[in-house]
């Protein structure tokens, strides 16, 4: 299950979206999206979870909760159009 995770605040790195995710259930990956000439954070990443029911739980319970003092946008990504 692909995952957006929005508002994120500006110092969380991968690793931090791991470790979130992680409990919740194998992470198969997690990225922190960077702006190409600053390589600055742009406050949005993608968690790939490999169990889909583990992924929905994430969701459901991450969503609207604080991180770093920021309130998390989660949901299931939406395919690229």
């Amino acid at each position: 299950m692909n995952i957006y995770v929005g508002n994120l605040a500006w110092e969380v790195t991968d690793k931090d979206l791991e470790n979130l995710f992680g409990y919740f259930g194998t992470v198969t990956s997690a990225v922190v999206i960077t702006d190409n000439k600053s390589g600055k954070s742009k406050g949005f990443g993608f968690v790939e979870m490999a169990d889909e029911a583990q992924g929905t739980v994430a969701v459901e319970k991450l969503n609207n909760t604080e991180f770093k003092e920021r309130k998390l946008i989660v949901n299931e990504a939406r395919p690229k159009s």
